[in-house]
């Protein structure tokens, strides 16, 4: 055997660099998860539906707008020394992006309004034309430390972002400013977020701020994964419109609160799939991509024992989830929250950031159009004849159809000449299983517990307090139940979040 030092040798577990994002996320989730919660009991159904229809808006142009560039650095900054071009260019076309969203805020918020039967919307145009432009051109901050690997640095930031945005939306329609008062803050916090963007981006880094050679290079590798993006995110949100544009807005509101999810898969998907784009990069440029499969079932096996467990405990306490954290008043979106786990599920594997880490773009662009393909006739008929059940049945069959997609494509991108695999190879069958074992015990333990306590949970007083304990109880319950499952499987629990602790290298 060769005396070369092993990955996890020479640099600890890849998973493990993305600790500190994982932590500085884990940290602000809290104050993230507070924005909908104190919504939802500050303002009316009405603002509160109106709020969800804004900031779906925003949202949309700002997935759809980047054209992945901003993507493209987890490609180009860990092949090159030459970094400065490649931040440069992006914030400028960033910016210009931001200019661009700000222009499609004025000129299509009439015809959307008069779609969601929302004439309120107008009000709120000069502030989300604004917010839109400022959050599009702020879009490369985290994006650029991480891909540089400075993931400490770009936990900091997520830190202290995501503690501020959280702030600024809370505060102003806990003080009586309603939902002027929330647009208005949100303005003025990423127009700084836009502001410390430039300054953090380009900060210790020489060169001219934009080379022609490298900028077609890096439109041409962005140009797939970008044309993808701009079928994917209406893809994506096509039922949220249909629905919309279907029910009244207090009615939207409680369809948006059956499609709420915990910040968990943002919180270690997101980070995982960066950093193993950025681990596969390594890995490329060293000449060792054989190991890339090893990474990917690493990254896999991991989220496999989070999200399964996470999906079943959602699906089993659903109605007491939604009771405690919305009240009793939005029960009715039970069912519509317990189809959307299925995204919790479809999460496991990060196919995308590893056919992106390949330069095979072409393939994310190919999965999405089949899912754009399927979705419009789904939604359009599902809305129509199933209503709300409808949109969010939809949206989950086209989810599945593209997730499958993708999957067909990872053993060629994680193949070599030297080391051809199958699809058989590359999935984490033994963590999948146990997991899948362990979580589906736990949850039926969580219906048991419905079914005996019915009665009791009916007669409780009022109050925060007695509102949670249900799901206090039954998430204690599934906790213990899972972790002895694992057990008895052979699993060390305390090992698998061991895998996602930053680890220092030797």
């Amino acid at each position: 055997m060769s005396g070369a030092a092993s990955p996890a040798a020479a640099g600890g577990s890849f998973l493990g660099r993305a600790g500190p994002l994982v932590l500085a996320r884990l940290f602000t989730a809290g104050l993230t998860l507070s924005i909908p919660l104190v919504l939802a009991r500050v303002l009316n159904l009405d603002e509160y539906g109106t709020y969800y229809q804004l900031f779906l808006i925003a949202t949309t142009l700002y997935y759809v707008l980047p054209f992945g560039v901003v993507q493209s650095l987890y490609y180009f900054l860990p092949r090159t020394g030459e970094k400065r071009p490649y931040l440069g260019q992006t914030l400028l076309f960033m910016s210009g992006a931001g200019v661009v969203g700000a222009l499609l805020v004025f000129a299509l918020m009439g015809p959307v309004a008069g779609w969601f039967s929302n004439p309120r919307l107008l009000d709120y145009r000069w502030e989300l034309a604004a917010y839109t432009a400022f959050l599009l051109g702020s879009f490369p901050l985290e994006v650029s430390l991480t891909a540089q690997g400075r993931t400490k640095a770009s936990a900091v930031v997520y830190l202290v972002s995501d503690a501020v945005r959280a702030s600024v939306m809370v505060l102003p329609p806990l003080l009586g400013f309603s939902l002027h008062g929330l647009m208005v803050a949100v303005c003025g916090f990423t127009a700084l977020r836009f502001v410390a963007t430039w300054v953090v981006c380009l900060r210790g880094v020489t060169g001219p701020l934009v080379s022609g050679p490298l900028l077609r290079a890096q439109l041409a590798y962005a140009a797939p994964f970008g044309a993808a993006m701009f079928l994917a995110i209406p893809q994506q949100n096509a039922h949220l419109y249909m629905v919309a544009g279907a029910v009244a807005p207090a009615m939207y509101a409680l369809y948006r609160v059956g499609c709420f999810q915990l910040p968990v898969v943002d919180l270690l998907y997101t980070p995982t799939s960066e950093v193993l784009m950025v681990r596969l990069g390594e890995l490329e440029r060293e000449g060792r991509l054989e190991e890339g499969v090893d990474a990917f079932r690493e990254a896999a096996g991991k989220l496999a024992y989070v999200f399964l467990p996470f999906a079943a405990f959602l699906f089993a306490a659903a109605p007491e989830f939604i009771g405690a954290l919305f009240g009793e008043k939005f029960l009715p979106a039970v069912p519509v929250f317990r189809i959307s786990v299925l995204g919790v599920v479809l999460s496991i594997l990060p196919m995308d950031g590893t056919l992106r880490a390949r330069g095979l773009t072409r393939a994310i662009f190919v999965s999405y159009a089949v899912k754009a393909a399927v979705t419009v006739p789904l939604v359009y008929f599902g809305v129509k004849h199933l209503g709300m059940m409808g949109g969010i049945g939809s949206w989950a069959v086209a989810e599945v159809v593209g997730k499958v997609l993708l999957l067909t494509r990872i053993p060629a991108a994680l193949s070599t000449p030297r080391r051809s695999l199958r699809l058989v190879d590359v999935i984490p069958w033994r963590e999948l299983g146990r997991a899948s074992l362990a979580a589906g015990a736990a949850g039926l333990a969580v219906f048991v517990l419905r079914a005996a306590a019915q009665g009791a949970w009916g007669h409780l007083p009022q109050g925060f307090f007695w509102r949670v304990l249900p799901l206090a109880v039954a998430g204690v319950l599934f906790s213990v139940g899972y972790v002895v499952m694992l057990y008895v499987a052979g699993v060390r629990p305390l090992a698998v979040l061991a895998g996602l602790r930053p680890r220092r290298t030797a």
